[in-house]
């Protein structure tokens, strides 16, 4: 039996990290609307 998912940390950036989301307007308005909620985390490369 095989798993669905299977994590890579490079494939998450390059699809749902903080310069893709820079990269379109709509991403830009993702960025801004989590701030605006407080998020901890905006994306998934900006990690701390």
């Amino acid at each position: 039996m095989s798993f669905t998912y299977k994590p890579k940390k490079r494939k998450r950036a390059k699809s749902h990290g903080f310069k893709v989301r820079m990269k379109t307007p709509g991403g830009k308005k993702i960025l801004a609307r989590r701030r605006a909620k407080g998020r901890k985390r905006i994306s998934v490369s900006s990690a701390k």
